[in-house]
C-alpha cells in the first residue's frame, strides 16, 4: 500500500485522540518510575502503525529489573489501554555512568552492579 492510497492517513481527530491518550498514559506511569530514580521518555511514535518507542532513563540504566519494567509495566499498559498500539519497542539509556545511575536509585530499585 503506498502513502497515496486512501486509508493510509489518520483523520486529524483520531490522530489527536491517539496523541492525547498516549501523553496521559505516559504521565500516569512516569511517577512510579521516577520514585525509583528513573524516568520514562517517549522516543518515537508511529500513530498510523501503532509502534511506540520508549526509553528508561536515570537509575534504570543500572537497575537489574529495567527489562521487566519495560515489558511487564510500560508495554503491557500501553497495549492494554490504548487500542491502537500494536508494538512497543524499548530500551534503557545506558549513556549515564553506572555509578551515577546507581546513586539515583531508591525505593524499589534493584542494583545491577554489586
Amino acid at each position: 500500500m503506498s502513502a497515496d492510497e486512501p486509508g493510509t492517513e489518520l483523520e486529524p481527530e483520531e490522530l489527536e485522540r491517539r496523541r492525547q491518550g498516549l501523553e496521559e498514559l505516559v504521565e500516569l506511569m512516569r511517577p512510579a518510575v521516577q520514585m525509583d530514580g528513573g524516568d520514562l521518555r517517549v522516543v518515537d511514535v508511529d500513530y498510523l502503525t501503532g509502534v511506540v518507542e520508549v526509553e528508561l532513563q536515570g537509575a534504570c540504566g543500572s537497575c537489574a529489573i529495567s527489562a521487566t519494567t519495560l515489558t511487564g509495566g510500560v508495554e503491557r499498559l500501553l497495549r492494554e489501554r490504548l487500542d491502537w498500539v500494536s508494538e512497543v519497542r524499548g530500551g534503557v539509556d545506558d549513556d549515564i555512568d553506572p555509578f551515577e545511575s546507581a546513586a539515583l536509585g531508591r525505593g524499589a530499585y534493584v542494583p545491577r552492579y554489586y
